[in-house]
């Protein structure tokens, strides 16, 4: 089986899809944006071929490495990265060589939250009123209708960059000075986010689902430099997992990860955000092993091999990731952390810039079978020192 694996390298904690694949009997084509000699020692032990590509960005470049490993290895069965970013160069690549997966067709109801929206709708899940922003005049008639505070997103958008929560007239006004074509307005949803996380093999078997709760949006944490934490859930709330597979189902999820959002309003409503058909960022995949002690690198690669799911999963622990940032002052330095608090931390590392506006500059996984105790434990890290 020959499976191009785009950017192995990024995240860095990637290598591991890599390595079971590899274990697995699977050729592991990489294309990377690194010189060979600059991987992990294990990606490089994992990767049948290396075929490095400076930009990523660089279509041409990268179809002409596709090329190359179709030509030495013959057909391609499979590519990924796991990664919002490169969705649409993996469609473009599927489309061109003919594999199967999520294609070019695909991407308006996975990219487009305008899109996205119609398939909530017609699946039957209650999402926020919206519309794409075409003029000032369209933009202020929704506020009108609505009444504020809005949501400005763009249509196509990870992780609540560009995303700015209006509250008035005079924010509408500076809003409203720049090009709003391509942004996406809805009401604004009072809420915590919840999540339905998941992996689904080859037929569309729900094969590995999940939930986490956010202490809060990640659109309040980039906007005010926050810290933000988020814990699995022992239960899933039966309306989430309901219509989580509603969603799977509607949006035909084949062979991948899955990370749905949602809100929860104080009055328990159930209100669709978005999709991402990926898994969810930073070290949420090892926030659901140790949930579990389980392996999803692993259950993922035989998924894609062998369309098998091997693990049990019976949620002894809850598992919260909590992130700190370097400018912040902490009431605990980060070795009495270790002291005070080492009995439920399971994992803690620095995390990659690329997370930190979101994740924080350094994460601590920690986990206990009582939510309580992850919750306080949580908190605990995050208190500031005034």
């Amino acid at each position: 089986m020959n499976i191009v694996f785009l950017s192995p390298n990024f995240p860095p904690n990637y290598y591991l899809f890599c390595e079971h694949l590899r274990a697995l009997g699977a050729n592991v084509l990489g294309i990377c944006d690194q010189p060979y000699e600059h991987l992990h020692p294990a990606l490089q032990s994992a990767l049948t071929e290396h075929y490095f590509v400076p930009d990523l960005h660089n279509y041409d470049a990268v179809l002409r490495a596709l090329g190359y490993f179709t030509y030495r290895y013959g057909k391609i069965d499979w590519i990924d990265s796991l990664n919002e970013h490169w969705l649409e160069i993996e469609a473009h690549l599927r489309t061109d060589f003919h594999v199967e997966g999520v294609t070019i067709e695909d991407l308006p109801q996975i990219k487009r939250k305008s899109v996205m929206k119609r398939v909530f709708a017609a699946a039957g899940i209650d999402t926020a009123p919206g519309q794409l922003a075409h003029t000032p005049q369209q933009v202020r008639s929704f506020a009108k209708e609505v009444g504020f505070p809005i949501v400005a997103k763009p249509d196509i958008g990870v992780g609540a960059n560009q995303t700015c929560k209006i509250t008035n007239a005079q924010e509408l006004d500076v809003f409203l000075s720049q090009d709003v074509n391509g942004y996406f307005i809805e009401a604004y949803v009072s809420g915590v986010i919840q999540s339905f996380d998941g992996l689904v093999d080859h037929k569309g078997h729900l094969v590995f689902y999940t939930s986490t709760q956010y202490s809060q949006g990640v659109m309040e944490v980039v906007h005010m430099d926050d810290d933000v934490y988020y814990y699995t859930q022992r239960e899933i709330p039966a309306d989430l997992e309901a219509a989580g597979r509603k969603l799977v189902e509607a949006f035909q999820i084949r062979k991948r990860f899955f990370h749905f959002e949602f809100f929860r309003t104080p009055e328990n409503q159930l209100i669709a955000l978005e999709v991402n058909m990926r898994p969810p960022g930073g070290l949420s995949i090892d926030l659901f092993n140790y949930a579990n002690d389980i392996d999803l690198y692993y259950e993922w690669a035989n998924v894609v091999v062998h369309n098998q799911f091997t693990a049990d999963c019976t949620w002894p622990f809850h598992a919260c990731y909590a992130g700190r940032k370097h400018h912040r002052s902490y009431e605990v330095p980060h070795d009495d952390v270790l002291l005070r608090y080492g009995q439920h931390i399971i994992h803690h590392q620095p995390m990659s810039e690329v997370f930190r506006r979101a994740m924080g500059d350094y994460g601590y996984i920690v986990r206990s079978p009582h939510l309580d105790e992850v919750i306080m434990v949580a908190t605990g890290i995050q208190a500031q020192s005034y």
